[in-house]
């Protein structure tokens, strides 16, 4: 779309400079990032708010109207204001904005007009180019919101990224639904104990099978005398080398050296794609090489990841 093009140009030129200079407000913030707006702005600037908090940045939106009538009193000298308002000149902002200016608390504006009101009493001004909207009258808000609102998840992503943020504090934050599951790890899916199908080098095939089929992995880890993780023995290992001697072999003639492992670390949904990957149905889990676990493919599917 055009407009995503001219946001993407602009941040490349002048937006650049002060995109740094509000990534940095931000994160030398001591209280929270109070995101306000009316209208779509307002619509975006939830949305902001919302993704801004699930992503290591202390933020909520303040409706500014209602800032008028006493939630002023929610925001302190250590917070940071983002305003939106896609003219500048919105009337409902008037009250918030002077009261930034009262208390001197960070203003950052995110309108396309720096010459309105808005533009300059911001301390970080993000002026966004002036977009044509997609409505044939070139009024109802469209394209202006959309660039308000990739604007938005850019400082969010900026933010996490400098903040290091990793999926593990997504896990914290997002506890519920689909991503939640996306977000477990290997170790808290993966069989433990006895439940993991493990023989010794040097052990009969004879044994191997009934490892295999006391267990519903369809394969068995072999292990070597300091306990580490040598080769694995599959369904397909077994078709190999069928044979009226298979029973008396040791297992080492017919199993897969150095087989394919992960870390208990390691988050689910990457270990279902190395299963996709590798055509696998169960990964054993190693930690210095020793197996400590077994993931099937099935444990992942239960878990809600696809």
């Amino acid at each position: 779309m055009q407009a995503m093009q001219e946001l993407a140009e602009a941040l490349e030129g002048d937006l650049g400079t002060p995109f740094e200079k509000a990534v940095g407000t931000i994160l030398r913030t001591r209280g929270r990032l109070i995101v306000s707006g009316i209208g779509k702005s307002g619509h975006i600037g939830r949305k902001i708010a919302a993704t801004l908090a699930s992503t290591g940045t202390l933020a909520f939106f303040v409706h500014p109207s209602e800032a008028s009538h006493g939630d002023l009193g929610m925001i302190a000298k250590d917070d940071t204001v983002l305003a939106l308002s896609w003219s500048g000149e919105t009337s409902e902002l008037g009250d918030l904005i002077a009261f930034t200016r009262r208390f001197s608390i960070p203003l950052i504006a995110m309108t396309w007009n720096a010459a309105s009101t808005l533009g300059r009493a911001a301390d970080v001004l993000l002026n966004l180019p002036r977009v044509r909207e997609s409505c044939p009258h070139d009024l109802a808000p469209t394209s202006s919101s959309l660039i308000q609102l990739a604007m938005g998840d850019a400082l969010a992503v900026a933010l996490l990224a400098r903040r290091g943020f990793t999926s593990s504090h997504f896990r914290t934050f997002h506890p519920g639904g689909n991503l939640a599951a996306r977000l477990k790890t290997v170790r808290q899916l993966m069989h433990v104990g006895d439940e993991v199908p493990l023989v010794t080098h040097g052990t009969l095939m004879g044994d191997v099978l009934l490892a295999i089929a006391g267990r519903r992995f369809g394969c068995v880890g072999v292990v070597d005398g300091a306990g580490l993780l040598v080769g694995i023995v599959t369904d397909g290992d077994l078709r190999r080398h069928i044979g009226p001697g298979l029973l008396t072999m040791p297992v080492e003639i017919v199993m897969t050296y150095d087989p394919l492992a992960i870390e208990p670390s390691l988050l689910a949904s990457a270990a279902l794609e190395i299963m996709n990957r590798r055509r696998v149905t169960a990964l054993f889990v190693v930690e210095e090489g020793r197996p400590t676990g077994i993931l099937h493919v099935h444990d992942l599917l239960r878990a809600g990841i696809v």
